[in-house]
Formats: C-alpha cells, structure tokens, sequence
C-alpha cells in the first residue's frame, strides 16, 4: 500500500508540474501536431529504440511489457529537459530558431514479485508556430495590385497521464499494458488581410479539446542461445478509436470600409480520432554489454479524416474530409554498450548510445505527402557516484532530426536532452544486529 501512495503522489505532481515539449514547426499545423516519439531515459540516446528491451535499472515506456524486469529494491524516476535549434529553408530562404522544454516525468517501481508498475506523464503531440506569407492576387501594374497578407499561429498539443503494469508469468515471457487519461487542444489563427480597402479580411479560428483515454498492450519473449548471448523480441499494440472531441471553427469577415464584422461558428461532433498502432522490434544481447536491436512502428493513419474548411461556389463547409492522413511507418536502428556496469573503473560503467531512424509522413498537405523524416542521434549514460547512491544515471544524448521535402519546407533541427534516471532502495529491508 505504502507504494501505491507514493506512486500516486508522484503521478499527480508529474501532471501538475508537466509542460508539453516545444516546437517551431508550420508542419504542426496539420492533424494532430508534431508526433513524439514518447522515448525515455536510455531510449533517448538509441533514438526512440526501445520494444524489445527490458532493463533492471531503466525504465522503458516503449513497451509496458519490460516493466517486470525492474529492480525489486528500487524506486525509478526518471524525468529530462530538451534544448532545440531548428533551420528552415524555403526556396533559399533561411531562418533559424530556438526553444527549450521540459520532456516528461516517469516513475516506476516492482509491486510484487514478476510484477512492476510504471506512471507518469508523456508528450504525445504538439503544435507550435507563427509566420506569414503575402501573394498579389490582383492588379495590371505594381500601382494598382493587391497583396494579401496571410498570418498562420498555432499552439496547443496532447499528452498523457499513464499507470502501466507488466507481469511475467513464466521465465523469459512477459505481458503489460499501460492505461492512459489522454487529454489536450489546440488552437490554430489564419488571418487574411488584403492592400486593397475594399476587399473584406478574414479571420478563421480552429480549435478542438480531447479528454478521453488511451490503451497500449505490449508482449516480450527472451530465448536464451548461451550463456552469453540472447535474443528478445518485442510486440506492442495500441486500439485506434474516436476521441469524442468537437472540431469549432469560427470565421470572422470584417468589411475594410465600415468595419462591421460578419461572423459564422460551424462545429463538427466526434471529429478527432487515434489510429491503431502496431510495433516489431528485436535485441540481441551479448553479456549484457552490447546490446543491439531493431523496431518497426506502423501507425495507420490512413483512413482517418480530418475537419476542414472549404468554399466551392462561395459557398462555405465545414466538414470531415478524407486524403488528408497517410500511414506512418518508422523502422529505427541502434544498440548499447557498456564494457562493465559494476567496475570499479568509472569510465567502465559509462553506457555507450547509439541510433538512427527513418520515417514516412503522417500528414497530407493539398493532397501531397509531407516531410520525409531522417534521425540519427548518440549519447552515454553516466553512473552517479556519491556515499549515498551508486545506481543513478544522468542520461545525455544529442539529436539530429531532417524532414526533407522537395515540395515543402526543409526542417534541420539539433537537440540535446539532458535526463535523470533516479534510481534509490527505497524498499530495501535493514537488519539490526
């Protein structure tokens, strides 16, 4: 009992004290947002590797499967900022951009034995961005043209709160399932202002609020070839469904010679969903010092709609609409080494990170596929050494993240993510003699 309150405790102040990941993205625009990888604390070096891997002294949220491999002494709590530099180029054109965010918040401990349990707060989305964009749309000669200043802002995103639990049942095979209050909004600003005094400017507002919830399962089977070497393979799903939530949209015409504004509100019911999620991965480990493994991510987007605005014949809908989703598929590649995590010798214990990624695009932009994504990233794990605690990791790892395009904007951006893997016998009996 004394576990589940501390548990508990932490979820609800991990909630309170969470704020969502940042982005600079126009891309975030679209669908649900930037997607996260939803990586912690090891992972993060591999680049967002992680189904098939079950550690002692790590949490993996990757696959709630792992969480019965946890240390049966230990209180796990695991939580990491992110400092980004993104570059954006358009047809030559370059600008860069800053920002930095607070990650995410897991803890994690055994409740009993083959049984562990994890909780905490994850990104799964964000949307953030602002910028503008003119066009003449009218006019003989640069005297009498029009331009038409369009401004595009957006904010919000979608996380979730998590209790998971793993169990294994018998030696090397393992099932879990983490359970999640998923919630967020967004809003997203398009305003159409025009040189002429005589053409109306537009001001639309899109905005939506989720608080439903969110299931993943996951399955973990490790064969033992020697005894050195293993093989575990790694299975995770997670359910698609609607998410209840209302799609608003207000459009707001302001007549430029009397400044009266005509405005019209259109709601769509039930019009945000989650796709079904399915997740492959492999690890191969050789005396627990390197570690290597593989994962495929399909997420089937592909039939889901969206609600969009749209005038045909000055005639204006607000509807779901089709084609605006593809299915997202991820393989990632990467693998860990640590030459003896309980020497004596420091640089001995130290964990050597490594990974890389490739992605298709979720999103559709007039009918086109977006960005692909391409990621490479490394990082160590480095022991913390004191009179009081030995087991604890400071997580640092260092990201490059390219979505190309050769119709859109090209995305550069650099990340470095510093986490703290807490690691404390919180549960350790003492003797007295």
């Amino acid at each position: 009992m004394r576990k589940i309150i501390i548990a508990s405790a932490i979820a609800l102040m991990s909630a309170a004290a969470f704020a969502q990941s940042g982005t600079n993205s126009p891309y975030s625009q679209y669908g649900l947002g930037i997607l996260n990888d939803q990586a912690v604390g090891a992972s993060r070096g591999m680049n967002g590797l992680g189904i098939a891997f079950h550690e002692r002294n790590q949490i993996n949220v990757l696959n709630p499967a792992s969480y019965s491999a946890l240390d049966s002494l230990s209180m796990f709590f695991d939580a990491s900022v992110t400092l980004q530099m993104t570059n954006f180029n358009e047809n030559g054109s370059k600008i860069n951009a800053k920002n930095s965010s607070f990650e995410y918040v897991v803890g994690a401990f055994r409740l009993t034995k083959h049984v562990g349990l994890a909780f905490g707060v994850l990104p799964f989305s964000n949307v953030g961005y602002s910028y503008e964009s003119e066009e003449v749309i009218g006019g003989t000669s640069s005297t009498d043209e029009t331009s038409a200043v369009n401004s595009y802002d957006g904010t919000g995103g979608f996380r979730q709160l998590f209790l998971g639990m793993g169990w294994e049942p018998f030696r090397g095979f393992s099932i879990g399932a983490n359970v999640s209050y998923f919630w967020g909004d967004y809003d997203r600003y398009v305003q159409n202002s025009y040189t002429d005094s005589y053409v109306n400017s537009l001001y639309k507002v899109y905005k939506a609020s989720v608080h439903n919830y969110k299931v993943d399962f996951g399955v973990q089977y490790t064969a033992k070839f020697s005894k050195n070497d293993a093989l575990t393979i790694g299975l995770t799903y997670s359910p698609g469904h609607n998410l209840g939530a209302d799609a608003e949209c207000l459009v707001v015409s302001t007549n430029s010679q009397t400044s009266v504004a005509d405005t019209t509100n259109y709601k769509i019911s039930d019009a945000l969903d989650l796709p079904t999620m399915y997740g492959a991965g492999l690890m191969w480990n050789h005396k627990n010092q390197l570690k290597i493994g593989v994962d495929y991510t399909l997420q089937k987007w592909g039939d889901k709609k969206f609600p969009t605005y749209t005038v045909n014949n000055e005639v204006a809908n607000y509807t779901l609409e089709g084609n605006k989703y593809s299915d997202r598929h991820k393989m990632t590649l990467g693998g860990e080494y640590c030459p003896d995590e309980f020497s004596r010798n420091f640089f001995k214990r130290i964990h050597y990170r490594l990974g890389t990624s490739y992605a298709t695009p979720y999103i559709k932009i007039n009918g086109i596929d977006g960005p692909k994504e391409y990621s490479v990233s490394a990082g160590v794990g480095i022991p913390l050494v004191n009179n009081w605690n030995n087991r604890s990791i400071l997580n640092v790892s260092a990201q490059w993240v390219c979505k190309d395009s050769k119709t859109f904007i090209k995305e550069n951006t650099f990340l470095i993510n510093v986490g703290l893997t807490f690691n404390e016998r919180w549960f350790a009996k003492w003797k007295l003699d």
